[in-house]
């Protein structure tokens, strides 16, 4: 069985936000405001997610 995944959507710019926020949303591979990444459901990117919440939207992708 497949590893569950995520759709995660930057929907607010990180203009003005500190360096940490900024490199999260690199690390999660976010770089504008529309940009959307799939990732695993796994604990330490629900950390990222965590962190920077207040930027991005989270959605379950449907498996195959």
């Amino acid at each position: 069985m497949a590893e569950e995944q995520i759709k995660i959507k930057q929907i607010k710019s990180t203009i003005g936000s500190k360096p940490k926020t900024r490199a999260t949303m690199r690390a999660l591979g976010l770089r504008r405001i529309g940009h959307e990444n799939v990732l695993p459901n796994r604990p330490e990117i629900k950390g990222m997610i965590a962190r920077v919440s207040h930027l991005v939207t989270v959605e379950k992708v449907a498996e195959v």
